[in-house]
């Protein structure tokens, strides 16, 4: 957690640093309101998260190290997550147990409703449907 507070801090650092410099070149040139306020932030932002990558590379370095332990150590040497994951892992599979034996009814059920749209569609044996005139109904009413 303490290299979290100073990587973070030492980037907002850097950020009030660089938008203090911009703020000093630009402000005998610039008329200063709201939108110059803004552009200069931008610039800030970019500036320092460029300084950020090469500055801060040690931090960087030593706080992702200690976010790969911790998420290490949360997890586990079997890939668990914290106690009671195996009963939640059990359960997960039974689950997916349970619903892997439910398409053989949803299949017999689709089988099905393409069988009634096969018959209301006027398909012949083949599967192909008979075509009538264009732009006219099947019950002969134009369109």
């Amino acid at each position: 957690m303490k290299t979290f507070v100073v990587y973070t801090l030492a980037r907002l650092g850097l950020f009030v640093a660089v938008y203090g410099l911009v703020w000093l070149a630009l402000f005998r040139t610039v008329g200063w309101n709201a939108v110059t306020a803004l552009y200069t932030a931008l610039i800030a932002v970019v500036v320092s998260s460029l300084l950020a990558l090469v500055v801060l590379r040690r931090q960087r370095a030593a706080l992702a190290a200690e976010l790969a332990e911790r998420s290490q150590r949360s997890t586990g040497s079997d890939g668990a997550r914290g106690p009671g994951s195996a009963q939640r892992q059990h359960g997960s599979a039974q689950r997916q147990h349970g619903s892997a034996q439910r398409p053989h009814g949803s299949a017999q059920r689709q089988h099905g409703s393409a069988q009634r749209r096969h018959d209301q569609a006027g398909e012949d044996a083949s599967g192909v449907a008979e075509l009538g005139k264009p732009g006219v109904s099947k019950d002969g009413n134009q369109r």
